[in-house]
């Protein structure tokens, strides 16, 4: 049995409930070895590190990754951010012309991130493609059970000679900084540091190419509001809010377990079962949001769950809001007068997880 957590405010109660937690032994289908084999989403609730740890597990692997993963260091890259959105937008400049349009999420919504978590990480740029290749596997629900367990074991590998490379050659990045950070005498094992930076690297590239991509197309599709940013009278800020809460860039993510029996509403969610947290569901809650499939950069408040919430809010939501606004604002500075290309509606992504197009091709009409 699997809930799917839909309601804004039973999601938020349930994210911060200490009865609900995220070691898989909590599972009874888990425990009692009733998953099919090759089961797409294995990885999400097995691999290693904070992701899957509950209580004092928990706190002490965030407490190691925040000493390396700090505020600091996030609002440092800002001027690496704006460097490398406005390379890729000198390099879209060849595509102008193309009377078909092209594809922003291909040419500047994928590679931006990559780029920017790839240089936090110290990943190789040549592995960069491939490991994006084997996160979107990672996080399909539609691979085959053998594509899965490939891809999950190809990651590994690869990020663990990321982890070797380190060892031998210590460098200025993240990684080199999770191997060091320390309390007293407790680290990061071997299978921590691995699992640590699968999190870090499909959690700080996937969900901001998603976020940048369904921030265009909405804003894209609603002209009106689109005004109002270029105007100034929204902030670019509130876009990002506004697509979080309206196209969460993260579907529903597997999976959270009940330690006991927890009453909800007119149901119980019986000790052992798994939960789903819904957070594009929970967005579009009208219980909970006034009009809640209108897109409005305005709306005030606008509180949203897509980073989660409770102990396990998300430690890169810094990050993702800073690449994200920068993408926004410069891709709109060179090209306000961006359109929508004629053709078929995007097709979606084949995940449940992952929510986003496959595809966001786009004109350029005037450029400033």
């Amino acid at each position: 049995m699997v809930w799917a957590v839909t309601h804004h405010d039973t999601l938020q109660e349930l994210l911060a409930d200490p009865r609900v937690g995220k070691n898989p032994q909590l599972w009874t289908a888990f425990r009692e070895g009733l998953l099919p084999e090759g089961w797409p989403l294995i990885t999400f609730v097995t691999v290693p590190g904070m992701i899957t740890a509950d209580g004092a597990d928990h706190r002490r692997l965030r407490g190691l990754v925040t000493q390396a993963f700090t505020p600091r260091r996030v609002a440092a890259l800002q001027p690496a951010v704006e460097a490398r959105a406005v390379a890729l937008l000198d390099r879209i400049a060849g595509l102008e012309g193309a009377s078909e349009g092209f594809d922003l999420r291909e040419h500047f919504a994928y590679p931006l991130p990559m780029q920017v978590i790839g240089e936090l990480l110290g990943l190789p740029p040549k592995q960069q493609d491939e490991l994006h290749e084997l996160s979107d596997t990672l996080v399909s629900s539609s691979a085959t059970p053998e594509a899965a367990v490939a891809a999950q074991q190809s990651l590994f590998a690869l990020l663990g000679s990321v982890v070797a490379a380190k060892r031998a050659e210590p460098g200025d990045d993240l990684t080199t900084d999770l191997i060091a950070a320390r309390e007293d005498e407790d680290r990061l094992s071997e299978t921590e540091l691995v699992g640590t930076l699968l999190l870090m690297l499909v959690a700080g590239h996937e969900t901001t190419l998603n976020l940048i991509t369904n921030a265009v197309r909405a804003l894209l599709a609603h002209p009106g509001q689109l005004r109002l940013v270029l105007e100034g009278t929204v902030p670019w800020s509130a876009v990002v809010e506004e697509t979080m809460r309206y196209d969460s860039p993260v579907g529903q993510f597997p999976l959270r377990y009940a330690s006991e029996d927890i009453p909800v509403g007119d149901a119980v969610i019986r000790r052992g079962e798994a939960l789903l947290a819904s957070y594009a569901a929970a967005g579009r809650d009208g219980a909970h949001y006034p009009d809640a499939d209108r897109f409005d950069v305005t709306r005030q408040p606008n509180r949203h769950l897509s980073f989660g919430h409770g102990p396990h809010f998300c430690l890169g939501s810094g990050l993702a809001r800073l690449e994200a606004e920068t993408a926004l604002r410069l891709l709109f500075e060179r090209y306000p007068a961006l359109a929508l290309a004629d053709g078929p509606v995007p097709e979606p992504i084949g995940s449940f997880v992952s929510n986003s197009v496959r595809t966001l091709r786009v004109t350029v009409r005037t450029l400033r």
